[in-house]
């Protein structure tokens, strides 16, 4: 299992506001929960967002963290 009990990832009550999402490399806000154009890292055990430009113009560098199981 990937995710914690109640189907929650973040933990805690999804009742509970939830600080804005920011881009990791540009500072950019994101409006709202995480857009599906973002991508989500896990780095040294944390999590960090990345806006969807930051993401494109960084995508071999992702790609080149990833396990070869994965593309």
């Amino acid at each position: 299992m990937t995710s914690l009990p109640e189907g929650s990832d973040q933990g805690g009550s999804t009742t509970e506001p939830q600080p804005p999402l920011v881009c990791a490399r540009c500072g950019m806000l994101a409006a709202g929960p995480q857009p599906v154009t973002w991508t989500c890292s896990v780095e040294n055990g944390t999590r960090q967002y990345f806006c969807d430009a930051c993401a494109r113009e960084n995508l071999r560098a992702i790609e080149g963290r990833l396990d070869s199981a994965w593309w």
